[in-house]
């Protein structure tokens, strides 16, 4: 079967085809399927004037790429439109508007060619990710979802089976690094610019706090915050500017870089060794991050884990990602009741209520 993927939760429309045999076997933790084709188009640069994501902006963005985008993915694929068995799309969590685009788009393709329309949770399409990957992990795992709008851990036991060990209680990881971006003059969204700065940044020159990995009450938690680490730049840049001392960008953006990774790291191996887990899966934008990869892969090296990522163009937000997991459900028999309406969409969706 062939499935369309569409991805219009927040800022990047996506969209792919991922096709399956017709008769598969029953499926152990993937269907022996093949991404044909995928396509992102990125709003970074509408948005960068204003900041952060103006939803409305994004919304109206969805609406132009999506059917440019779908005769992309065709072409690359060597496919017809009438060869596509099923739509997945977005439904939930992300911005009403934006989710609205997706999911009138995906419905009315599929009311026109006679094939179901899916619709799927955006972080569930984060978690499966990593099992479109050549050296894919196996069920049962441990898997850090890091991105703009969310950093968790969760355990996850197979598929719709999702137990949340611990997330941000304030800002996410990637919020944070955008933030402490715009602190230093790099833009939006700064991320990964902030990251190429650290790259030249002498280690161990600005000490920044590790939140939530003190001796204290914090102790064998799981949670993270990452706001009080901004504040911390925040804080040494005011000082700086007071008493007309130079700060060093590239040292301060190592600082913070080599704190958040540090943290994550440190969680990671905790919720590992309460688990009795050995894999662990990163999946978001955050996941790309070139300093948080060499970390975790040492740690896993000493530690007897193993780690897992998404390829890195499939790191942030992409229909590939649907389409799998719509593809997952399918085979399994799994597929998300769809609402009375045939436009709904939920921009707050708990992981949890999936199954």
């Amino acid at each position: 079967m062939l499935i369309l993927g569409i991805e219009t939760s927040c800022d990047e429309t996506g969209l792919a085809l991922y096709e399956t045999p017709e008769r598969d076997s029953a499926m152990r933790h993937a269907p022996t399927g093949t991404l044909l084709a995928h396509a992102v188009h990125s709003q970074i640069a509408m948005h960068e004037a204003y900041g952060g994501v103006v939803p409305e902006l994004a919304s109206r963005d969805h609406i132009q790429r999506l059917v440019p985008l779908s005769r992309q993915v065709l072409e690359q694929a060597g496919r017809r439109i009438m060869d596509i068995g099923a739509i997945a799309y977005t439904e939930g969590p992300g911005l009403a508007g934006a989710l609205l685009a997706g999911a009138a788009f995906a419905r009315s393709l599929a009311q026109a060619l006679g094939v179901p329309a899916i619709g799927i949770h955006h972080l569930e399409g984060h978690l499966l990710c990593p099992l479109l990957a050549a050296r894919a992990p196996q069920f049962p795992f441990v898997a850090l979802l890091v991105s703009g709008g969310h950093t968790q851990l969760m355990r996850v036991q197979q598929l719709g089976r999702y137990e949340l060990l611990g997330e941000t209680q304030d800002d996410a990881a990637g919020e944070a690094f955008d933030k402490t971006a715009q602190l230093l003059g790099l833009g939006y969204p700064g991320g990964p610019a902030l990251s190429k700065l650290a790259e030249s940044g002498q280690p161990g020159r600005y000490r920044l706090p590790r939140p939530m990995l003190d001796k204290g009450k914090n102790a064998g938690s799981l949670e993270f915050s990452f706001s009080g680490l901004k504040t911390a730049v925040l804080t040494l840049l005011k000082k700086a500017s007071d008493t007309q001392n130079k700060v060093s960008h590239p040292d301060l953006a190592r600082a913070f870089v080599d704190a958040v990774v540090d943290v994550l790291v440190a969680k990671c191996t905790l919720a590992i060794a309460q688990t009795g887990l050995t894999q662990l899966v990163v999946a978001g934008g955050v996941g790309a991050n070139q300093q948080l990869r060499a970390a975790l892969d040492a740690k896993a090296a000493a530690s007897g884990f193993e780690v897992f990522y998404p390829a890195p163009e499939l790191c942030t937000d992409n229909g590939a990602m649907i389409a799998f997991a719509a593809a997952l459900r399918l085979q399994a028999g799994k597929t998300i009741p769809a609402s009375e309406h045939a436009f709904s969409v939920r921009p707050r969706w708990d992981l949890s209520t999936l199954s």
